[in-house]
């Protein structure tokens, strides 16, 4: 994360040359890429408690993060 955040910072100052610029932001895209699934993988592991009526947990199932 704070590479991509170091680059964010260096495309918006525009303190790097266009060829840089360009190579950086692809570096940048594939960190985004990476973290991206690192963050669905971490998503589809994480599981909701079920209650039952009387407020007691009856178990799990998966988490809907849509």
């Amino acid at each position: 994360m704070k590479e991509l955040e170091s680059i964010v910072d260096q495309l918006e100052k525009g303190s790097v040359s266009l060829e840089q610029s360009i190579a950086i932001y692809e570096r940048g895209e594939a960190l985004k890429s990476h973290c991206d699934g690192l963050l669905k993988n971490a998503e589809a592991r994480i599981e909701k408690i079920t209650l039952g009526s009387g407020g007691r947990p009856t178990g799990t199932e998966p988490l809907d993060v849509a």
